[in-house]
């Protein structure tokens, strides 16, 4: 009986701590299942990482202050030797940290937008000149070489162009004496608006993007259809170079611009209409090759052989639009936050295959100009859809990337997967 007695109170004891217990937590089955339903829940509504990506989480960059870096080398300094080194600007950039960035790194400035045809004579006989004067200033107060972008575009032109006297549209005549007399005003236009331009600055700016993207190889003949050819032909082409001629002098360079030059059917088209043109004495520098290219295409030996194919000729070549997106052609997937390093250091060994050909081929090209200055700003951010983009030497903060220190340091080790 004191053993029962015993043994009574410590199990009555036993049930009281598990009362207590089961009533604090609940029924351990229920809690484990609803712990599971909210973490499934939840894992389901979180965002998710590219598939592409197998880098940890890192902090944002944009949790980093913007700056310039000092203590770095000069891009222009370090290609000093071998052509200048260039940038795309907007006015809005020429105070602030952007244009300090400019001040350490390069020589030449291009205008993005304000010296293009809409921008500068929106009207006829109406000249906008404030703000591409704003660019020339700059440049010329931190002793930077200028390219003009560009006198004729098929693109961010103004429609009073290509309207006849009585406001009509000019393609929709068929009458054939109608038709010349379009052409004739046309052509008048254009060399009035292209000797305007070109005396206003032909004593600060050497060269000059006279006709941009007049080749392709899918349109009739391989010359892009724009009004300026639907109307004129080719004529556009020789009354802008010669105007240009005429009003700057022989001490102004005259380039023909396009992209996707290192395409070979694009390239031997260009190259057929620049050597005619060559042949009826129009006086053509040059050829700009925009080079918009990704971390996956175009090979470097395609660019570099095109670039020869026109130095055969006896013309400059400059790379004047760089720019390398960290997405395939035709891509509209999105890394989201941030760019994977593995996509980074494909990038790097790109640039640097790219700038080790251009060197070792000396005199090949004789200005290397980036479509932009850092990752901040880029047109690559919204074409083909808005997205994170990343093609320039700097990022976001300005700060140099691996692909900057790709090209100005050899000893730097990339690596790519």
């Amino acid at each position: 009986m004191f053993r029962i007695r015993k043994i009574v109170p410590a199990a009555i004891l036993i049930v009281i701590v598990l009362i207590l217990v089961l009533n604090k937590s609940g029924e351990p089955g229920q809690t484990t299942v609803a712990n599971v339903q909210s973490t499934d829940q939840a894992a389901s509504a979180a965002p998710q990482e590219p598939e592409s990506s197998t880098e940890p989480s890192k902090q944002p960059a944009e949790d980093v202050a913007p700056s310039v870096q000092v203590d770095i080398p000069s891009l222009a300094d370090t290609f000093k030797n071998d052509f200048a080194i260039g940038a795309a600007i907007e006015p809005d950039q020429l105070n602030g940290l952007s244009a300090d960035l400019m001040k350490k790194q390069i020589n030449m400035l291009v205008a993005e937008n304000v010296m293009k045809p809409a921008s500068i004579q929106p009207a006829e006989g109406q000249f906008n000149w404030e703000q591409a004067d704003r660019i020339v200033a700059f440049a010329k107060a931190n002793n930077m070489a200028v390219r003009f972008h560009t006198l004729v575009w098929h693109s961010q032109v103004p429609d009073w162009f290509f309207k006849d006297v009585d406001g009509k549209p000019m393609t929709d005549e068929t009458d054939p004496k109608k038709r010349e007399a379009n052409k004739r005003l046309l052509l008048d236009r254009l060399d009035a608006h292209v000797r305007a331009i070109v005396g206003r600055y032909k004593d600060d700016i050497t060269y000059w993007d006279v006709v941009n993207e007049v080749i392709e190889p899918a349109d009739p003949d391989g010359m892009r259809s724009s009004n300026w050819y639907k109307i004129t032909g080719t004529d556009y082409i020789a009354t802008s170079f010669r105007a240009a001629r005429e009003a700057g002098g022989p001490r102004i360079k005259l380039y023909i611009n396009d992209y996707g030059t290192d395409d070979p059917k694009k390239r031997d088209r260009l190259y057929d209409l620049v050597k005619e043109m060559l042949g009826k004495g129009v006086p053509i520098d040059g050829v700009g090759h925009q080079t918009h290219i990704s971390v996956y295409n175009p090979s470097v030996t395609n660019i570099v052989d095109s670039m020869k194919k026109f130095r055969e000729l006896g013309l400059d070549n400059q790379i004047t639009e760089l720019d390398m997106s960290v997405y395939n052609w035709n891509d509209r997937t999105d890394y989201g936050a941030a760019v994977p390093e593995d996509i980074l250091q494909k990038q790097a060994q790109r640039y640097r295959e790219l700038f080790e050909a251009l060197k070792s081929n000396a005199g090949l090209v004789s200005a290397v100009v980036f479509w932009g200055i850092a990752d901040d700003h880029t047109w690559l951010s919204t074409f083909p859809v808005t997205r994170t983009e990343a093609p320039l030497l700097f990022d976001k903060q300005l700060h140099a990337k691996p692909a900057f220190w790709a090209i100005v340091d050899p000893s730097y080790k990339v690596n790519p997967s």
